[in-house]
C-alpha cells in the first residue's frame, strides 16, 4: 500500500500550487493525473503565452452562488504573491490590455516554476494514472484505486478543473467525488466561450467572419468595452468572450459598436453643415464597410446627412450603437476556457477549502463555484485556492 499524507487530483495550475505548498510543510505529498504532462491547460493558455495573472484583482472579477467565498483566499495570497515568485525565477513577463500579465516567452516558463518548485520540496507528480475508486476508510483515511494501484491518503484534494476543453482531457470526476460524499454541486455550463447567432443572423453575417472591431456588448447585469469578433458560427472575441459567462439563453444582447462616439451628434453635425456626403462614406471613417452593409443596407447607406430627418438619424444610430442580437446559443465546452457552477462553496470552507461535512476533503480551483472573467483572473484563482489548501492538509 502506498501511503501519503496528501494526494491531490490533479496536475494543473491549482493542483501544482497546492503541493508546493503542503511540500513546504514537510507533507508527503503525491499528485496523480491521467494526463500524460502536467500543466497542460497553462501550457496552451493565452497562445502559449500564459495570462497568469492580472495586476488589479477583485472579488468582483468572479461569478460564484457566494460571491463572498472567493474573498479571503484572493487577500491571503495575492497577484503580488504570485509575481513575486515569477520573480524570483525571472521569468520576463509583459502587461497587455486591462492589467494582463503574460509570459514573455512561452507559458513552459510556468510549468517549469511550478515543477521545480515541487522538486525542491519533495513532491511526487504521477502521470497516465487515473482513479477508478475513492472511498473513505473507517480510520479517516482516503483510499484511492489508481491505473497505477491503491494510494492511501489522510488528506485528499480535488484540483480536476472543469469540463472545458474535453480535448485536453477535461472531466467530471471532481463532481462525481463531491456528490459521492453528498457536497451539493451546482449545474455547470461553458464560461468565456463564443456565442452562436440565430441561422438568419448567421447567413447575414457570415461575410463578416474575420472582421474585428471595438464595442461595448451588455445584458442587464454586466457590459465590457472589449473588441468584437466575427466568426463563421457567430460573434466572439473579449466581449463577447466576457459577456458569454453572465449570458442567460433566450436573452438578447445590446452592442454599442461606436463606443467612443456620439454618432447622433456626429450626424446632426454633418446635417448642420450640409453635408452632401453619403453615410456610406461618412460611417465609412469609423466602421469596415462591410460591417456597414449588413447593419444597414444599401438604402440608408446612400442617404445624405444634410437631407436627413431626425427620425432617420435617430434609426441609424440606434442600429449602430444599441444593436440587439439574440444568440442562439454558446460554443459549449469544446473552445470555452472556462466552466461556470460547480462543486457548492457554501459546503467548503473559505479559509482552508476543506469540505464542511467531510474531513480531510479539499477542494481548489476551478471545480469550485468560482469563475473569473478573461484577463488573468482564472489562474490567480488557481494560485490562491491552491495555496490556502496547502496550508492546511
Amino acid at each position: 500500500m502506498n501511503h501519503q499524507d496528501v494526494v491531490i487530483i490533479g496536475a494543473g495550475a491549482s493542483g501544482l500550487m497546492c503541493a508546493i505548498e503542503a511540500g513546504k510543510r514537510g507533507r508527503k505529498v503525491r499528485v496523480v493525473d491521467h494526463a500524460n504532462k502536467a500543466g497542460k491547460k497553462i501550457l496552451m493558455s493565452g497562445g502559449g503565452r500564459c495570462n497568469f495573472t492580472n495586476y488589479s484583482i477583485e472579488p468582483d472579477n468572479y461569478i460564484s452562488h457566494n460571491p463572498h467565498f472567493c474573498k479571503s483566499a484572493l487577500s491571503r495570497f495575492t497577484q503580488w504573491d504570485f509575481l513575486a515568485l515569477v520573480e524570483k525565477y525571472q521569468i520576463p513577463y509583459h502587461e497587455r490590455l486591462h492589467g494582463q500579465l503574460f509570459c514573455d516567452d512561452s507559458a513552459r516558463d510556468i510549468v517549469e516554476m511550478l515543477l521545480s518548485e515541487c522538486r525542491q520540496y519533495g513532491v511526487t507528480i504521477s502521470l497516465n494514472c487515473s482513479i477508478q475508486q475513492v472511498r473513505k476508510q473507517a480510520d479517516g483515511d482516503f483510499l484511492l484505486d489508481t491505473s497505477q494501484g491503491p494510494i492511501q491518503c489522510r488528506s485528499l484534494v480535488v484540483a480536476s478543473g472543469g469540463l472545458s476543453i474535453p480535448k485536453m482531457g477535461a472531466t467530471a470526476l471532481g463532481y462525481k467525488i463531491a456528490e459521492q460524499f453528498g457536497i451539493k454541486v451546482w449545474p455547470t455550463r461553458a464560461g468565456l466561450v463564443p456565442l452562436t447567432l440565430q441561422p438568419d443572423d448567421k447567413e447575414r453575417f457570415a461575410p463578416l467572419t474575420g472582421i474585428a472591431v471595438p464595442c461595448v456588448v451588455s445584458d442587464p447585469r454586466r457590459s465590457f468595452k472589449e473588441n468584437l469578433l466575427f466568426t463563421h458560427r457567430g460573434l466572439s472575441g473579449p466581449a463577447i468572450l466576457q459577456i458569454s459567462s453572465y449570458w442567460q439563453p433566450g436573452q438578447a444582447l445590446s452592442i454599442d459598436l461606436l463606443p467612443d462616439i456620439d454618432l447622433l451628434q456626429l450626424l446632426k453635425e454633418k446635417r448642420a453643415q450640409g453635408c452632401k456626403l453619403k453615410l456610406q462614406t461618412v460611417l465609412g471613417e469609423y466602421l469596415p464597410k462591410r460591417l456597414l452593409q449588413a447593419l444597414l443596407g444599401d438604402d440608408s447607406l446612400a442617404l445624405i446627412p444634410a437631407n436627413c430627418a431626425d427620425k432617420q438619424l435617430q434609426q441609424i444610430t440606434e442600429h449602430l450603437q444599441a444593436w440587439t442580437v439574440k444568440p442562439n446559443g454558446s460554443e459549449g465546452y469544446r473552445t470555452a476556457e472556462v466552466t461556470l457552477g460547480g462543486v457548492d462553496c457554501d459546503d467548503v470552507s473559505s479559509k482552508t477549502m476543506e469540505s464542511l461535512a467531510v474531513p480531510g476533503l479539499f477542494f481548489v480551483g476551478e471545480v469550485l463555484d468560482v469563475t473569473g472573467w478573461l484577463g488573468g483572473y482564472n489562474f490567480q484563482w488557481a494560485w490562491s485556492s491552491g495555496w490556502c489548501a496547502g496550508q492546511y492538509v
